[in-house]
């Protein structure tokens, strides 16, 4: 496997803030930052945030943060001040009003500065496992909270847990014969003019490489040469690390779809792709913050 990484990283892979780990094990640190009111804090609703502007994240005061949220540092930015998450499961109504509304990450992600982006996908990423993980998983009792947000103890059998990450792949597929032809598939869950790459989980035991061969075999039937690493970004629906590949088929005849998971498979030439990026045409491609546009779209600029 080839690392080829492009010069620009995913919208979500981009430098965010600084996360200050050595500040997370103060005694007291989230309790301090919830009482200053320089502290900026990043409301989450389910997976929506507030906006200030179209593009932009809105941080208030903690004095407007739900009191029921779980609280997490999320680290400083540019100019020294704390960032902490307070994040609440979706409601009927957000917390309060923001002046360009609440979004999720997916609508919004690709159109945020690098700094937002990257306390965005942070906070959601460690505000899940906040909300859905307070129990341990060994011996099911309440843990605590330790580290700021970033660790629990279980006080029965003193196990300490962490926020998961699980690996994921997903490829962009050229022909071997026609570069200038790429292969996506429309997932049997979407609508039928909806494309993007292939993409799964890896496996227990399963190396990158295996999984990317794997998982395009099984849903396009596809055997691989020329596999490329392009780059990653934390996807966090619900806790995924995205590892962004471009491969070429060994042979473009023998893609099908498995019939399961994926409905259809289909070539596109290079104008097809370049109008549906520019939101043309009759297919539907990923939205901005997605890996899967960044692969798709580099490879239709030659990066």
């Amino acid at each position: 496997m080839t690392a080829q990484v492009p010069t620009e990283p995913a919208p979500l892979a981009r430098a965010g803030l600084d996360r200050a780990a050595d500040e997370r094990t103060a005694e007291g640190l989230l309790d301090a930052l919830r009482a200053d009111p320089r502290t900026r804090v990043l409301v989450l609703s389910g997976d929506a945030a507030p906006l200030s502007g179209p593009g932009s994240l809105l941080y208030v005061e903690p004095e407007r943060a739900p009191r029921d949220a779980e609280w997490a540092f999320l680290g400083r930015d540019a100019n020294g001040a704390a960032v902490v998450a307070a994040v609440i499961p979706k409601r009927e109504s957000e917390p309060f009003a923001a002046p360009s509304g609440w979004a999720s990450l997916r609508a919004v992600g690709g159109s945020l500065s690098g700094t937002d982006a990257g306390a965005f996908v942070e906070a959601l990423s460690l505000g899940r496992w906040l909300l859905d993980a307070p129990f341990c998983p060994a011996c099911g009792a309440l843990t605590m909270l330790r580290q700021s947000g970033w660790s629990r103890r279980c006080p029965s059998c003193g196990r300490e847990h962490f926020p998961r990450t699980d690996p994921a792949v997903i490829v962009a597929i050229t022909s071997a014969r026609h570069p200038d032809r790429l292969l996506l598939g429309s997932n049997s869950l979407w609508e039928d003019n909806r494309y993007s790459c292939f993409a799964g989980f890896a496996e227990a035991g399963e190396s990158l490489e295996a999984a990317v061969a794997r998982e395009v075999r099984e849903e396009a039937g596809i055997d691989l040469v020329e596999v490329r690493y392009r780059g990653s970004q934390a996807w966090p629906y619900p806790r995924s690390l995205m590892l962004g590949f471009l491969a070429t088929a060994v042979d473009d005849e023998s893609a099908r779809a498995d019939g399961d998971e994926i409905a259809h498979v289909r070539w596109f030439d290079r104008e097809e792709i370049g109008e549906a990026l520019a939101g043309g045409g009759d297919i539907l491609l990923p939205g901005r913050a997605s890996i899967a546009h960044r692969l798709i779209s580099d490879w239709h600029a030659n990066a």
